[in-house]
């Protein structure tokens, strides 16, 4: 069976009455024994799970939706979420979150316990693991789920992919720099050949073939730390790279606690653009220049399209990536006089 057995199922299986099969599940004394054990094999047969506490929310009316994040630490991650759940509430589903850390056996713990517990579906940000692995319990429960901001499985006609547009978003970064004559700007940050960071990549190497420039790539975690000691070596190694492209803003607000320490002022001989835009970037010194990707809207329309496939049967598309936009700030534009 590729989808979720259900009641009626198991009343198929076991030769009985969809009402036997409840009272069985509810404990009740009136069911003979032998239709008791009849009703159990076929549980057991169909790999049938009863939650009381998902029935009892069922009965109450109230959906439960399961909303998988890679990496709650992560500010971008974290408003994602907050939006998709704060949408979930607004029309009565309660919403089960779980961090992986960029663990693929913690997903799968954690998918594996959502389905036990009855959701009705999936929004899930993947941790990295092998393709048609990390979405196959879901597949065969039959539950609705869509892959947001990372895409880990390639059929996306059965787990759609809602992401935004970073190769544009790479390309509009770059772009800026260059128009400020810049001629030796690097990408920093991303882990190596995985998919999210060749989709920010694409566009950099775009603008910088399109210039005729060389690429310089320093790939390590998105993290600050990644980014502070990243800053530091290129002022010892590379003197000549006059700005970066970062993967993400952790990265550059990591870059501009190294350059600082290096003695280099961000904005003026060293031009710098982070990626995702979160908060902090306007409250830096100098103000972070990033690719504004608008997470709080996007996870709005994921849990709206989600919504939309629950209740209506509407599934959403294959693939779709929301627009994103360059917000220029001091640290590429240049600091005050």
């Amino acid at each position: 069976m590729s989808r979720r057995p259900t009641i009626v199922d198991v009343a198929r299986e076991a030769g009985v009455s969809k009402s036997t099969v409840s009272n069985v599940l509810q404990g009740s004394v009136a069911v003979r024994p032998q239709t008791r054990a009849l009703v159990d094999k076929a549980m057991e047969a169909l790999g049938y799970v009863y939650n009381r506490a998902a029935a009892n929310l069922r009965g109450a009316d109230v959906g439960l939706v399961g909303l998988v994040i890679n990496d709650l630490r992560n500010p971008f991650f974290t408003e994602f979420a907050a939006s998709a759940q704060m949408t979930f509430a607004e029309r009565g589903y309660a919403t089960v979150i779980a961090n992986t850390d960029e663990d693929a056996g913690m997903q799968a713990q954690v998918i594996a316990s959502m389905i036990e517990h009855g959701v009705s579906g999936f929004l899930i940000s993947p941790a990295y693991v092998e393709e048609t692995e990390g979405l196959e319990a879901v597949r065969r429960a039959g539950l609705p789920a869509m892959q947001v901001l990372r895409r880990i499985d390639p059929r996306t006609e059965a787990f759609p992919f809602a992401s935004l547009d970073y190769g544009t978003g790479g390309r509009l970064a770059t772009e800026h720099l260059l128009g400020l004559g810049l001629r030796r700007v690097a990408f920093v940050g991303g882990l190596e050949n995985r998919p999210v960071t060749e989709e920010r990549m694409a566009g950099y190497r775009v603008a910088m073939a399109a210039a005729g420039l060389p690429t310089v790539a320093l790939h390590g975690r998105p993290t600050r730390a990644f980014g502070r000691e990243t800053a530091l070596e290129l002022r010892a190694a590379r003197p000549d790279i006059e700005g970066a492209v970062c993967f993400s803003d952790l990265v550059a607000l990591g870059m501009l606690a190294g350059l600082a320490q290096a003695g280099v002022r961000v904005g003026a001989e060293f031009r710098l653009v982070g990626f995702d835009d979160i908060e902090e970037c306007a409250l830096t010194w100098p103000q972070l220049s990033s690719v504004r990707c608008d997470v709080a809207r996007f996870g709005r329309e994921a849990a709206e399209a989600m919504l939309a496939w629950l209740e209506e049967g509407l599934r959403p598309p294959a693939v779709r990536l929301a627009p994103v936009e360059l917000i220029v700030r001091a640290s590429s534009a240049g600091l005050p006089a």
